[in-house]
């Protein structure tokens, strides 16, 4: 599928504890909040697992990042199901045959609320 400024693409995913739990030992992220269950037996997942929903479209399309910009906005928990929506803001082609991209991101929680925001550019190659 070829993409086009002005694509649209959603998905969502729950975290889990399995998934924190994988993410500190990768990442070192051990604070006590990643580690130790709040009284409703919930996690807080780490900021950067949380961004890595927006990068699906690069595995999805060959996007190699070039800057990516996060705006964190509120906790997500493990049992949270987080929907990111991408939107293709720019797609032209370089001289060297790439194309470059320039795409933008929101995340909502089940309550409808915004917990990520943010933009990212790169080639597509």
């Amino acid at each position: 599928m070829s993409l086009q400024a002005g694509d649209v693409f959603t998905f969502e995913r729950t975290f889990t504890m399995e998934d924190v739990e994988l993410f500190t030992k990768v990442s070192g992220d051990e604070g006590s909040h990643h580690v130790i269950p709040d009284e409703q037996g919930r996690l807080v997942i780490q900021g950067l697992l949380t961004a890595t929903l927006p990068t699906k479209i690069g595995g999805d399309h060959n996007v190699l990042a070039r800057s990516v910009n996060f705006r964190f906005l509120r906790p997500v928990y493990t049992g949270d199901t987080i929907t990111c929506e991408v939107a293709i803001e720019k797609l032209e082609k370089q001289n060297d045959n790439r194309k470059y991209l320039l795409a933008s991101f929101q995340c909502i929680n089940q309550r409808e609320k915004k917990v990520l925001k943010g933009s990212f550019d790169g080639v597509i190659v």
